[in-house]
C-alpha cells in the first residue's frame, strides 16, 4: 500500500439533473452532505459546480462561499471549484478570487462538444466549447494571485500540449496537475491507449506532474481501472456517471457509493485511497 491514490469526487456538474438522477444535489447544504459522504467513502478532493435552487448553473461567489462553509462544518475534504461553462471570464472566476478554494479547474482548449445517439442516429446536443489562450491565461493569472492551484482539464492531446507556452510565460509553475477527461465526443476516446498517450505527453512536458483520469458515463469504470494500473489518480462522481456498473443498470444513490467502489478498486490493486493530508502533499498544495 505504498502508492496512495487521490480520489476526486465530482459532486454535481452542470448538465446532470434530478430528472436523470434523483440524488444530484442542488442546494449548498445538499452539496455539502454529498461532500461528506464522498469524504467518508475515501475521497480526498471534491470538485464542485454550484447550482441554483432550480438546478441551473451559477457562479455566484456567495453561493460558493455558503458551499464552503457548509462543507467545512461537516468534513475536512479539499475543495476544487469549477470555472467551466459559458459567460464572461470575469464572472466565471470571481468565486475563485473571493472564496479561494485549494484547487480550481480550468479547461485547456477549445473543442467540439457533442453527444450522439446511435439508436436515433442523431446528435442529442452539439456545440463548440471555446477556451482561448487569452481566456486560459486570464483564469491562470487570477488563480495565481489568489494562491489557488490550477487543475488542468485536458480533453485531448492538444489540450495537454497547450501547457508549453503557459509554462514559458510563468503563468503555470511546476508541479502541474492534470485531469484527463476521456469519452466526450469531440475529444479523445476513453481507451487505455488514449490515457497512456496523455500521461506520457504530460510527463514529457512537465516531469513530476500529477494526473487523474475520468471516463464519461459508462466509460467511468474502465478508465478508473486503467488509471489505477498506470499509477495515476482517479475521479468519479454524479457529474460524470450515475451508475455503479459499466452496463448502466444499477444507479448510485449518492456520490459516496461511487467513491466507495473506486476505493475498493484501488485496494484490489494494492493502492490505498490517500487521506486529505497525503493528498495535499501529493498535489503540492499549501
Amino acid at each position: 500500500m505504498g502508492d496512495p491514490v487521490v480520489i476526486t469526487c465530482a459532486l454535481t456538474g452542470v448538465l446532470a439533473t434530478r430528472e436523470q438522477c434523483p440524488w444530484v444535489p442542488y442546494a449548498p447544504a445538499e452539496i455539502a452532505e454529498e461532500a461528506r459522504r464522498a469524504f467518508e467513502a475515501g475521497a480526498a478532493v471534491v470538485h464542485i459546480h454550484a447550482r441554483t435552487p432550480e438546478g441551473g448553473p451559477t457562479f455566484d461567489p456567495a453561493v460558493y462561499a455558503e458551499i464552503r462553509r457548509e462543507t467545512e462544518a461537516r468534513c475536512p475534504v479539499i475543495l476544487n471549484f469549477s470555472t467551466g461553462g459559458s459567460g464572461p471570464m470575469e464572472g466565471r472566476v470571481a468565486h475563485v478570487r473571493e472564496v479561494k478554494p485549494a484547487i480550481a479547474a480550468l479547461n485547456m482548449g477549445s473543442m467540439n462538444y457533442a453527444k450522439y445517439s446511435a439508436r436515433r442516429r442523431e446528435f442529442v446536443f452539439d456545440f463548440t466549447f471555446e477556451n482561448t489562450f487569452r481566456d486560459i491565461s486570464f483564469l491562470l493569472s487570477v488563480m495565481k494571485e489568489a494562491g489557488v492551484k490550477p487543475e488542468l482539464e485536458s480533453f485531448d492531446l492538444g489540450h495537454t500540449a497547450n501547457v508549453a507556452p503557459l509554462l514559458d510565460q510563468g503563468l503555470l509553475e511546476p508541479p502541474l496537475d492534470f485531469n484527463f477527461v476521456l469519452g466526450v465526443l469531440g475529444g479523445a476516446r476513453a481507451t487505455p491507449s488514449s490515457l497512456l498517450s496523455q500521461a506520457r505527453e504530460a510527463q514529457e512536458l512537465s516531469p513530476g506532474c500529477t494526473w487523474k483520469a475520468l471516463g464519461v458515463s459508462r466509460e467511468q469504470w474502465p478508465m478508473v481501472s486503467a488509471a489505477l494500473a498506470l499509477g495515476g489518480n482517479v475521479r468519479v462522481g454524479l457529474e460524470d456517471n450515475f451508475y455503479l456498473d459499466a452496463a448502466g443498470t444499477q444507479m448510485a444513490r449518492s456520490n459516496g457509493e461511487l467513491v466507495a467502489k473506486a476505493a475498493r478498486m484501488a485496494r484490489d490493486v494494492g493502492r490505498e485511497p490517500a487521506s486529505v493530508g497525503e493528498a495535499r502533499r501529493l498535489l503540492s498544495l499549501a
